[in-house]
């Protein structure tokens, strides 16, 4: 640790163990290990870098053994611990370094071939900066954005729809939230994050033409926690004016919407809440459309008022809110706060644990692909500081900083992107209240503003317990608040003020270091660095001149920043890296000149105030230097306070607020095609499929594949076919003619069975997955066998939820003794198609032989993002290069193109799955090309499906309850104990499951599933209420399992 000063004594220490290391009487540890030198070791890896901060601790306790020869040996102990763990972190370097200088070189390449697919037309413009700053003097800077006034920003936000209103939907899953009396610092859970969205929602519900803000958040019942948490509602207390609140109706405002997902009698942190997500978005999205409706009524619009944004808050909230966002088909919004790889890198450099070990605690992988999730799915990402954009941001796939400002140029330009996409990075600081806050004039000598004649207030109580530390409490305060953790920096900012004669004559310091009891019961690392400024405290004298209070509560902050004003001091972040550096917006607040490192947000913040001076906080003596100066330069001083008062109003929360809504409602709304007016009219009737069901013309769907034994040119690309195939596998994927529906949409008097998805009692969704299709309608002919001896069983529906093509079930429906007629929708393709069987020829005003209807608005719905073309050039290159590769195996080719008769699915066949990459790998090759798609292996293995990136099977049932009002809540998931690399969105929700035990699950699993970032039990709930399992996939078996769910049988 930084300024261990107990190192001396400890080499001391060593060297006395070193003196005797050949010698018969040395320890049996040391001789088995042959000539070594402790001394030698701890000098040249050590103390040369190696940072292990507990390690003091078991040296004092070795130190005051007075039994030298006991003592010897723990010392002796402790080298070679020093010596494993230093090993252990030196293998974990090189695995690092191993692993960026890959990625690195597949960045690279990434960036060229897209450069080399999109002509460079625009140069000029992708030499535009990459994000936005605030300029503190409101001028138009180059590369910076300008500072707009808020006239003009809510003229450009109001006038293009003047009359519409805005509802926004905030989520924030994890910690305690509510809106009064916040318990920040109960755990680490519910800290700054809970405080900011808070505030967010309350300032954003008072904002002009904002009608209602929703934060989303955990429901908790638990004995643990506060009532409170349990509520499903609580308002939001205003911040703007009575008559700001009379124009919005009696649902408008500001909410904290509490939904029940997970166990409801227990509070459970952020690292156990990923299986219980899915449960979450079904909850939001029924409240979400609920409301919707209300909204709409309110205003008196006869369609609901659906939201104009979805914001996630921290990995959780991001992977719910693309989710959402791709349900509701509206624009995501996404906030980090922190993220994954940046802790991933600083728990590696600390050495103590493994991948693996910190992916076991923390479910880091799990988080990161989250966030890689929110890259994919985001249009905007707000950010605090350009440094979160240029040094956290750019360690993620989906995220490219050179790349992302070529596509903004010629997104900028009308120029295509060929299907390339990267989100907008912004930077909007948070915002602070300020209409309680008052810069403090006047000294401690009495002067205070305002009238004369009017009583003093008392001083604060606080005051008085910082004071008298001092012996000179009216000499300038210099202030730092931060926990005593290493990365706050404290001890060099101790050494800084103790070595430096002229600043400990001019000004005391404070340090406020959270609150402690005692310092045995505080964490190794923070009492370790509390234990060093003490002995920094006593080694300078600095008795009388610094102060350290054990105790503050958050009230009292205030107090604090006020009395180093009143004393014209200043306050000082000199931590090694700070992501924001929200106490230098409060210290400005309240009058106060900052010394701030220059690493990270500070940079911004001082930028935007100009009221102090940055300084390297590694540089002891430029720390001491920038004080002295805010300190004896009364006028600089001055200025510094001045400006900070002048500008801090970039903070406040209507400038955030201005900011925020002028970036979302600039956002391209795709809302739902059957609610927008696109020239077709649509039947009036919400339960008529309308102009969802449009006309795809004639298709035999015969694939185009080459296990026919030809060959098939795909682009410039020849993929060869399979001559030794087997003939019953060509049958299977072998198409029969299908027939679709005509261009127009039938009245709902002539097609009543769409109607039936809303009113069904109970939706049967068969998801088994296999490598045969016969298999599947095994199993579904059997659960409606099953369904057929329940109560009302006339009331129930049966969804074919699949990764075959619509073809495929098709020329199988038959030999199975299932008809189209059957299912009341098909979800095919992996979950990028579908389709509902046309009604009997009987029902039906034509004699026209139609079989299905394809829901193009669904397609119209996951469009979003689609590569297209240059999608499938990349996936065709990829192939290309792995049968390349596998050419010394086998001159057969490992994966060949198929044709999957959907334009949103991308098939492959894949020979064998030993010679083909990890899926993974192939999402983090799009992701890096900025292509956005969702890879999916199916089929036991054997082919690869390709889907656009808001598309599942999962997704596709949340669809059917957006569009056609089908519960959820009445739907019942039957799947294997294994299956397709999407099998775990199926897994968790508001609907039942049931799983049926044998099959190949087996096989599926070591082929499929084995190369998981993350354990699949990171985000399936295997224990729930709503799951039973299914011994026997027969009639009764099944029968049994929905018994066990409470739908009874006769």
């Amino acid at each position: 640790m930084t300024g261990n000063d107990w190192i001396n004594g400890y080499l001391e220490a060593i060297l006395d163990v070193d003196v005797g290391i050949n010698e018969k009487d040395s320890s049996l540890l040391l001789r088995e290990r042959g000539r070594f030198s402790p001394a030698q070791y701890f000098v040249e890896e050590v103390i040369t870098g190696f940072n292990e901060t507990d390690l003091h601790r078991s040296w004092a306790r070795a130190a005051a053994i007075r039994n030298s020869e006991e003592r010897n040996m723990r010392l002796e102990n402790m080298c070679w611990r020093i010596w494993t763990l230093a090993r252990k972190k030196k293998q974990i370097e090189i695995e690092e370094m191993q692993r960026k200088a890959k990625k690195t070189l597949d960045r690279e390449t990434a960036r060229r071939e897209a450069t080399a697919e999109m002509p460079d037309d625009i140069l000029e413009g992708e030499k535009m900066d990459t994000v936005g700053e605030l300029s503190p003097r409101g001028g138009t800077v180059r590369g910076r954005m300008p500072r707009v006034s808020s006239t003009d920003v809510m003229t450009n936000l109001v006038s293009p729809r003047s009359d519409k209103k805005l509802y926004l939907v905030l989520i924030s899953l994890h910690g305690l939230i509510r809106g009064e009396n916040m318990e920040l610092g109960r755990d680490s859970d519910t800290g700054g994050q809970v405080k900011y969205v808070v505030e967010l929602a309350r300032a954003l519900g008072s904002m002009p033409g904002v009608y209602r803000v929703d934060l989303l958040t955990r429901q908790i019942m638990s004995p643990d926690v506060d009532w409170t948490y349990g509520e499903p509602t609580e308002m939001l207390n205003p911040l703007s004016s009575p008559d700001h609140m009379n124009e919005i109706g009696e649902s408008g405002g500001a909410y904290i919407i509490r939904i029940p997902f997970g166990p409801k009698d227990k509070y459970l942190s952020k690292e156990v809440l990923w299986p219980h997500i899915p449960e979450f978005v079904d909850g939001a999205l029924s409240h979400i459309l609920q409301m919707s409706k209300v909204l709409g009524k309110q205003i008196g619009s006869d369609q609901p008022l659906w939201p104009v944004a979805v914001h996630g808050h921290y990995a959780d909230a991001g992977n719910s809110a693309a989710l959402l966002s791709g349900a509701l088909n509206v624009p995501m919004i996404f906030t980090g706060h922190s993220l994954g790889r940046d802790k991933l890198e600083q728990l590696l450099k600390q050495g103590r644990q493994s991948r693996d070990e910190i992916n076991s605690t923390y479910k880091i992988m799990r988080r990161i692909e989250a966030e890689e999730i929110t890259l994919d799915a985001s249009d905007v990402i707000i950010t605090s500081t350009k440094q979160e954009i240029e040094e956290q941001w750019r360690l993620y796939d989906g995220f490219d900083p050179v790349l992302e400002r070529k596509l903004r140029a010629r997104m900028k330009s009308n120029v295509s992107c060929y299907g390339r996409f990267m989100p907008r990075m912004v930077v909007i600081p948070p915002g602070m209240e300020f209409r309680n806050v008052e810069p403090c004039d006047g000294d401690l000598d009495g002067e205070t503003e305002g009238n004369k004649d009017s009583p003093a207030t008392p001083d604060p109580p606080m005051w008085a317990e910082i004071m008298r530390f001092f012996t000179n409490p009216r000499k300038p305060m210099i202030l730092a608040l931060a926990r005593p953790d290493p990365k706050k920096n404290l001890i060099t900012l101790v050494k800084a003020f103790g070595e430096c004669r002229a600043l400990r004559d001019l000004a005391n310091l404070t340090l406020i270091m959270g609150n402690r009891d005692v310092i045995d019961s505080m964490s190794s690392t923070n009492s370790s660095v509390l234990l060093s400024i003490l002995k920094l405290i006593d080694k300078y004298d600095l008795y009388g001149q610094v102060a350290y209070p054990k105790h503050h509560k958050q009230s009292d902050v205030p107090d604090i920043y006020r009395l180093a004003a009143k004393t014209k001091g200043v306050f000082i972040n000199p931590a090694f890296i700070e992501p924001f550096g929200l106490t230098l917006i409060e210290a400005g607040a309240r009058g106060l000149p900052i010394v701030a490192t220059e690493n990270g947000g500070p940079v911004d913040i001082h930028l935007a105030l100009d009221n102090g001076l940055l300084v390297d906080p590694h540089d002891q003596q430029s720390i001491a230097e920038a004080l002295l100066k805010l300190v004896a330069d009364k006028q600089l001083w001055s200025k510094c306070r001045e400006s900070g008062l002048k500008n801090i109003h970039l903070f406040s929360w209507p400038e955030h607020c201005k900011n925020y809504l002028l970036r979302v409602t600039g956002c391209k709304q795709r809302q739902p095609r059957w609610q927008t007016n696109d020239g077709v009219e649509e039947d009036s009737d919400d339960d008529s499929p309308g102009s969802s069901l449009r006309d795809i013309k004639d298709l035999s769907l015969s694939l185009k594949m080459s296990l026919d034994g030809e060959k098939s040119e795909v682009g410039n690309l020849i993929l060869e076919g399979q001559d030794d195939t087997p003939v019953d596998k060509r049958d299977k994927i072998r198409s029969s003619p299908l027939k679709f529906s005509p261009s127009e949409s039938p009245e709902k008097s002539e097609n009543p069975r769409f109607p039936a998805l809303s009113s069904r009692k109970y939706v049967y969704v068969v998801a088994l997955d296999s490598d045969s299709v016969a298999d599947v309608l095994t199993v579904a002919k059997a659960v409606m066998e099953a369904g057929k001896s329940c109560k009302d069983s006339q009331f129930i529906g049966f969804v074919l939820s699949t990764s075959w093509s619509m073809s495929e079930i098709n020329s199988s429906l038959e030999a199975a003794g299932l008809k189209s007629s059957h299912f009341d929708a098909f979800i095919c393709n992996s979950g990028s198609e579908i389709y509902y069987p046309c009604p009997p020829i009987s029902e039906r005003n034509n004699n026209n032989n139609v079989q299905y209807m394809v829901d193009s608005d669904y397609q119209a719905h996951i469009d979003y993002r689609w590569g297209g073309e240059s999608l499938r050039n990349s996936l065709i290159r990829w192939a290309s290069s792995v049968n390349e590769k596998a050419k010394g195996n086998d001159e057969q080719p490992v994966i060949t193109e198929l044709d999957s008769g959907s334009s949103h699915c991308n098939e492959f066949w894949i020979r064998d799955h030993t010679l083909v990459p990890p899926l993974r790998e192939l999402r983090r090759m799009m992701r890096i090309h900025a292509l956005r798609c969702y890879p999916v292996y199916c089929k036991n293995g054997e082919r690869i499906n390709v889907i656009p990136v808001l598309a599942s099977r999962a997704q596709a049932l949340r669809y059917l309850h957006v569009r056609w009002g089908m519960e959820l809540l009445n739907v019942v998931v039957f799947l294997g104990e294994c299956g397709d690399s999407d099998y775990e969105g199926l897994h968790g929700g508001v609907h039942r499951t049931v799983v049926l035990k044998g099959g190949k699950c087996l096989e599926a699993r070591n082929k499929i599933h084995v190369n998981r970032n993350y354990p699949l039990e990171h985000v399936v709930p295997m224990e729930s209420p709503g799951r039973v399992d299914c011994e026997t996939c027969d009639a009764d078996g099944i029968g049994a399992a929905l018994g066990k769910l409470g739908i009874v049988r006769p």
